[in-house]
């Protein structure tokens, strides 16, 4: 008897521990500007209320949000947005379950109100694209594809602004295509991953997709669950805006003297094997970014007065002698941008890609005006290759690395007028891999 009942105790004991309600995830970092921030986190389906408990650093007096969303469903993520807050300014936060304080928690600063003021901000940012964390019961047989995820680790601890997802920030697998559940699995899988969670909170996160968090391998417009894999995607990223009317994911962020337009590859896309040409004319009807979005980022363009626009694409841009996809294999679409840039004298223009699990700095003259850079960071975790074939000694290539697991910091320094960029390459242990920079004066249209 006396087993018996220690084993129903036992029984009962487990069924309470695993029941108790819970942070799965986060808490996470969103964009932080002059007067608001946004926290992200995922609870457990016992959770009945969460508050988000802030105060300014050095200051007694705090205040709350409330999360006033659904939750008890299977996956919960959720995030606050705090809003007054002053700029230039220290917070803390605390995150409340079920009306009791939790151990988890953090801090951030708010951008500092310097246009008009001061000297332009000196700053950067982490990038890097392509994050596999293995899953062997679904992961393809043989060696794991996945690698040391350290390096998520090291990244928490870089002085940076914020950190800029490339596209594959979790990846898909067979068994998760065709499955909405799939979906929202993956995304929160991954996202719980133990050795993320400091560098979650570290900085703030900002992305965009490529094909592997998107959904299939390659996949492009066809996707027939691409209205869930979207509301799956921003839920479990909260960027400044999605796409509009409802369409695609892209928007835009500003730091410094630099804009930062993040594209969506994905959702307009043609399929990478529609014919490039007809009647030895560019096929027209092949795009990446599709209609709307490219009026967005010309008019984005135009308005913008930084002194670095960077335009963000999961996929590689330039690159004349890639086999595989890139933005050069949709030349209509392709080429209106081209024209659009030289046409308008377009300065500052430079690209920043992920994808091909190798890193590289991509140069493609332009007759009458500045050279183009297609800067590629990757990848984080997943599996490394060695250049080959036509790409084994691209003549177009600048800065390249292979073989090696990386992330990129972009710092920007200098006084108005001499602004530089560098860009260096690190690896799982923060050692430096490459470096290169540029000059403002080097992205200019010729007078």
């Amino acid at each position: 008897m006396k087993n018996i009942a220690f084993l129903l105790f036992y029984l009962l004991l487990t069924s309470v521990t695993i029941a108790q309600p819970r942070i799965i995830s986060g808490p996470m970092l969103g964009p932080v500007e002059l007067r608001d921030a946004k926290v992200w986190l995922e609870v457990s389906p016992e959770v009945k209320s969460v508050s988000l408990q802030y105060n300014k650093k050095g200051e007694k007096k705090t205040k709350t949000v409330f999360y006033k969303g659904d939750l008890g469903n299977e996956f919960n993520p959720l995030y606050f947005t705090i809003g007054g807050l002053e700029f230039n300014s220290n917070y803390q936060y605390k995150i409340w379950v079920n009306g009791r304080a939790t151990t988890y928690g953090g801090e951030f600063t708010t951008k500092d109100l310097w246009q008009w003021r001061k000297p332009i901000p000196e700053f950067s940012f982490l990038t890097g694209s392509c994050s596999y964390f293995n899953e062997p019961v679904f992961d393809r047989p043989g060696t794991p594809y996945g690698k040391d995820s350290s390096i998520f680790e090291t990244m928490s601890k870089e002085k940076a602004s914020f950190m800029l997802w490339l596209g594959d920030a979790w990846y898909t697998r067979e068994v998760d295509y065709f499955s909405e559940w799939g979906l929202w699995y993956r995304a929160s899988r991954d996202r719980a991953t133990p050795v993320l969670q400091n560098f979650l909170k570290s900085m703030p996160q900002l992305a965009t997709w490529d094909d592997h968090d998107y959904g299939p391998n390659d996949i492009g417009k066809n996707y027939i669950l691409k209205e869930a894999s979207r509301n799956v995607f921003n839920k479990y990223f909260c960027n400044p805006s999605s796409g509009e009317n409802g369409q695609g994911i892209y928007t835009m962020t500003t730091w410094g003297d630099a804009d930062i337009f993040l594209t969506d590859d994905r959702w307009w896309r043609s399929a990478d094997r529609m014919k490039d040409s007809v009647d030895d004319k560019p096929n027209p009807e092949k795009r990446m970014l599709g209609k709307q979005q490219m009026e967005w980022l010309k008019n984005s363009l135009l308005y913008s007065s930084a002194t670095f626009k960077i335009i963000t694409v999961g996929s590689q841009v330039l690159n004349p002698v890639s086999p595989y996809d890139k933005w050069r294999d949709f030349p209509a679409e392709y080429q209106e941008l081209m024209d659009f840039l030289k046409e308008y004298k377009v300065n500052g223009v430079l690209f920043l890609t992920g994808d091909r699990h190798h890193s590289e700095i991509i140069k493609v003259d332009r007759p009458g005006t500045y050279p183009l850079y297609d800067i590629t960071v990757s990848p984080l975790t997943s599996g490394t290759h060695s250049f080959g074939g036509p790409e084994k000694n691209n003549a177009y290539r600048v800065f390249g690395l292979d073989e090696k697991q990386n992330y990129g910091k972009f710092s920007f320094s200098g006084t108005r007028g001499n602004r530089k960029l560098t860009v260096e390459f690190l690896g799982v242990k923060g050692e430096k891999l490459g470096e290169w920079s540029i000059t403002e004066k080097e992205l200019k249209t010729p007078q």
